[in-house]
């Protein structure tokens, strides 16, 4: 699916997400306001507990807003019924998270290849997963399992499997948090490939060095979005 240039890959108003906890009403998000056009690299920044995981969660439409509007390359998606939710993350959003979730019974071609059994009409399973694993550079390991990866290259075959529905927006949740520095480096630069190549990235991280990899870094307190700085990187 494609997004027109007339509308941005995500427009968020007003969003706002409570939980009750106990007696206790949490609000885990209070009236976030978000922009962010196609092919753009924004990175998320913010302490534990500010509610950066919480957005996050809320655009992959993996949880509903309490209140709010949002957007996703111009269709409102907050109040999609479960099967519609899961419809648009299947087709439109590729996830990246820190700890990879990888089956360790499959290896690296068949854990890419999985996202596909849920879009019937794709018929190459086999060649879009090993084309993905080759734009991570994992070409030559497509028969290794999870524990015959190092850790660097168990994150570049979690790119790979939400590269595979080719989405139109990557949501990446502190993927290097698990990686030494070195490797840590050589995920990011995937990342700006990717970038480079026209795919919008959403990075959410806790680290200054990290986000200045993207383009745009926006920093979350409180459940409110409170500063926005360009970067000096470029594609």
């Amino acid at each position: 699916m494609t997004t027109s240039r007339a509308f941005p890959m995500i427009k968020v108003e007003g969003l706002t997400r409570s939980y009750q906890l106990g007696q206790s009403q949490v609000h885990a998000l209070q009236g976030v306001d978000l922009r962010i056009e196609a092919g753009e690299f924004v990175a998320l920044m913010g302490a534990s507990g500010s509610g950066k995981s919480t957005l996050l969660h809320l655009l992959g439409c993996l949880d509903r807003p309490t209140s709010g509007e949002y957007w996703l390359g111009g269709r409102e998606v907050s109040r999609l019924s479960s099967a519609e939710a899961a419809l648009v993350r299947s087709q439109r959003i590729g996830f990246v998270f820190q700890n990879f979730f990888l089956l360790p019974g499959m290896n690296a071609l068949e854990n890419v290849a999985l996202p596909l059994l849920y879009q019937p009409q794709v018929t190459s399973m086999e060649t879009r997963a090993r084309t993905a694993l080759e734009q991570v550079g994992l070409g030559e390991r497509l028969r290794h399992r999870p524990m015959e990866l190092s850790g660097g290259e168990r994150q570049r075959v979690a790119i790979a499997r939400a590269l595979v529905s080719r989405p139109a927006i990557l949501l990446a949740d502190e993927p290097t948090g698990n990686l030494d520095s070195s490797t840590s480096e050589e995920i990011l630069s995937i990342l700006r490939g990717l970038w480079g190549e026209g795919l919008t990235i959403l990075l959410v991280t806790h680290d200054a060095q990290i986000a200045a990899h993207a383009g745009r870094i926006l920093t979350m307190r409180d459940g409110r979005i409170l500063q926005e700085e360009h970067s000096h990187a470029t594609i």
